[in-house]
């Protein structure tokens, strides 16, 4: 693995409005934010809509699926908060990356469908998968700063 090495000032490969953007202090919160959003509205969308919940946890053959609605919910809402807030985002990361992996295991089994259906489930997959990536990239990015080397 290779050692953390920070952006060096007007380095030829970044443009310098493209390095001001990337060093603007507010750009972490709005990230995060971008990040969690799909979490957070659908956390939100469940708690209004519990029946709908149930329903869709039921529909992907997860039992007892008033359980696994409870969690989801909590995961989404809990860990999307501490995630925005830049708050335990290892853990927050962590969480959403499980229950993200979940879905599109559950969700997307394209191994077991065919045309149309097929490749649109493999899209779903792989989106799924680089949510997981980015929720990994902010846990790494929130460490890197803890340390003093992000």
């Amino acid at each position: 693995m290779s050692e953390f090495r920070p952006i060096r000032p007007s380095s030829p490969a970044t443009p310098r409005w493209v390095e001001a953007i990337l060093r603007w202090p507010r750009l972490d919160v709005l990230l995060r934010l971008g990040l969690a959003s799909a979490y957070l509205i659908g956390g939100v969308n469940k708690l209004m809509d519990f029946p709908g919940a149930v329903a869709e946890q039921a529909h992907f053959g997860l039992q007892p699926a008033a359980v696994w609605a409870v969690l989801a919910i909590a995961v989404e809402l809990i860990a999307s908060l501490c995630l925005i807030a830049g708050r335990w985002v290892w853990l927050a990361a962590g969480a959403l990356g499980v229950l993200t992996l979940v879905a599109m295991v559950v969700a997307n089994d394209f191994w077991h469908l065919q045309g149309q259906a097929r490749f649109m489930a493999l899209n779903a997959f792989f989106e799924h998968l680089g949510l997981i990536a980015g929720l990994a990239c902010a846990a790494r990015i929130a460490l890197l700063k803890r340390q003093g080397t992000g």
